[in-house]
């Protein structure tokens, strides 16, 4: 029997790429990509519903022209989350 993760995992790699790439980028093109997320590899597959991104898109924003990394990624219940900085 497959679990969770089997399924999910690859969505939640790729997407994840793709968010750790977009909160690293120069500030100006992380607002562009950010704003147009659902354009993002697998995004509604990762992110059926927005609600979990919006504490991310606050922090970004409010964080004006600081950079921001990558501080912690780990695998739970079978899909990869990650969390960033800014500052």
């Amino acid at each position: 029997m497959r679990g969770f993760g089997d399924r999910f995992k690859p969505v939640s790699d790729l997407f994840d790429g793709w968010l750790s790439q977009t909160c690293e980028a120069e500030p100006a093109t992380r607002w562009k990509l950010l704003a147009d997320w659902e354009r993002a590899p697998a995004a509604r597959a990762a992110h059926p519903r927005e609600e979990h991104l919006l504490p991310l898109m606050v922090v970004a924003g409010a964080a004006e022209a600081e950079p921001g990394r990558k501080i912690f990624t780990d695998c739970v219940l079978g899909v990869t989350v990650s969390a960033f900085q800014f500052g």
